[in-house]
């Protein structure tokens, strides 16, 4: 058996510049940058005011990391095929993820809120109330944004995967 790659498969640059050759993790990674840079103004669309922490934080309408594991998804689809390994394992990775930020994640944001409604009902002078950072309630997603960043991966995908074929 040959155990050497041949330069279509293991790809003729080598070093870090080389990733950006790799069409399944461009898409990726745009991925997650669009629907990060996306958060900034869709909470401006709903609550009238510019954060730009949004960009760096979890929660959120898009979900980046759908659109990260969907642009994934996708371009491994394009540039290999859907019978291929590759494509099955970012399928079900995908799955895990956007199950993951609907459910588990999402409910943990919400218990985090009603701690820190409790917390703050503490008197000053306990132990819990005055040693105690809020805790960060936006981890998980709602269904409509786990949909809308598998659309905004899925788009991303099929575009990389088109321009790498």
């Amino acid at each position: 058996m040959n155990v050497t790659a041949d330069a279509s498969v293991q790809g003729s640059e080598e070093g870090l510049g080389s990733i950006f050759h790799n069409g399944a993790f461009v898409a990726s990674f745009i991925g997650f940058l669009f629907a990060q840079v996306a958060k900034i103004f869709t909470h401006f669309y709903v609550n009238q005011e510019w954060d730009l922490s949004r960009c760096y934080s979890s929660g959120g309408m898009p979900s980046s990391h759908t659109s990260l594991v969907m642009g994934l998804t996708t371009a491994i689809a394009m540039l290999y095929g859907m019978s291929s390994p590759f494509f099955a394992i970012s399928l079900m990775f995908s799955l895990i993820v956007m199950y993951d930020a609907t459910g588990v994640r999402l409910h943990a944001g919400k218990q985090a809120s009603v701690l820190n409604m409790i917390i703050t009902e503490l008197p000053p002078d306990h132990p819990v109330s005055s040693n105690t950072v809020a805790l960060k309630d936006t981890l998980g997603h709602t269904p409509v944004q786990v949909i809308m960043g598998a659309i905004v991966g899925v788009v991303i995908g099929w575009i990389v995967g088109l321009l790498y074929r």
